[in-house]
């Protein structure tokens, strides 16, 4: 059965001191802790920026990132699981430090891209944690390679063009988000001046509708915590819902007072549901 878990404001103002309309603005990221590893691996073609944190035995955390962004935007949560958790992040293909070779965005590629990361690291399982494109990334995974998954921490995902809410277009706070990640990739991309060609070609990726749907779910056997935010400017809540109905046995978390940015706006219980899931 489906359990709906309603994070409510005032457990997040009581865990992170969240202001009232922290929907409407996106924090920077802390900087992100010393790494015990990293480099670039050279994987379907691209060389992948990755870096690891933490020591401890067990099934690692792998965060993938949202469309446009990079890594390092999981700064919080990594100083905080990997005192007690394996981390791996990584760049995904042309975004960051990690180079494209002129390929078509999808996520069956970059679903590949991170499988094939895995092997390069000898990794054999890992609960995902994954944002936006991430979470999409996930869902690919979980239904070509369901044995590389303990869990899938899936936030803010789509499986249909009509999960989107058209009026992402023209908000103002996604927006902004453009404009930072514009920033970050001209600080940090091979191709500094390509922002513009890399936009065209995630957004390209954006309106292409996936493979699958919801009717391609309904075989997931990972489990699968699907998370919405209150105030979420890109995906509509009834999508979310239907993607928690259509995997058996998922489960649905709303935050309350965030948006599509909450692991930027209440990074500690963001946090602290991912350990929720993972650790249970």
């Amino acid at each position: 059965m489906l359990r709906t878990l309603m994070v409510t404001a005032m457990t997040l103002t009581a865990t992170s001191g969240l202001a009232q309309d922290a929907w409407l603005t996106i924090p920077e990221t802390p900087a992100m802790p010393e790494a015990a590893s990293s480099g670039s691996a050279n994987v379907n073609g691209i060389n992948m920026y990755y870096a690891t944190y933490g020591s401890a035995e067990g099934t690692p955390v792998l965060l993938i990132h949202g469309g446009l962004a990079h890594g390092d935007i999981w700064a919080a949560q990594v100083a905080d699981l990997a005192s007690d958790h394996s981390v791996i992040v990584a760049d995904t293909r042309g975004h960051g430090r990690s180079t494209n070779n002129g390929s078509t965005y999808s996520y069956e590629l970059l679903a590949q891209d991170y499988l094939a990361l895995l092997d390069h690291l000898n990794v054999e399982q890992v609960h995902l944690v994954g944002w936006s494109d991430g979470a999409n990334i996930g869902y690919t995974i979980s239904t070509t390679a369901p044995d590389r998954l303990a869990s899938h921490f899936a936030h803010a995902g789509n499986v249909t063009l009509d999960g989107i809410d058209p009026s992402v277009e023209t908000n103002e706070v996604f927006g902004s988000y453009v404009g930072m990640m514009a920033g970050d990739y001209a600080a940090m991309s091979p191709t500094p001046d390509g922002f513009e060609a890399f936009l065209d070609g995630v957004a390209a990726m954006w309106a292409t509708e996936k493979p699958g749907g919801l009717e391609g779910l309904q075989s997931v056997t990972v489990p699968t915590l699907v998370v919405q935010s209150e105030h979420d400017e890109a995906i509509l809540t009834e999508h979310s819902q239907a993607i928690a109905d259509a995997i058996p046995d998922a489960d649905l978390l709303i935050f309350k007072d965030v948006s599509h940015f909450a692991s930027f706006q209440d990074p500690d219980a963001y946090t602290q549901a991912i350990r929720g899931f993972i650790d249970q």
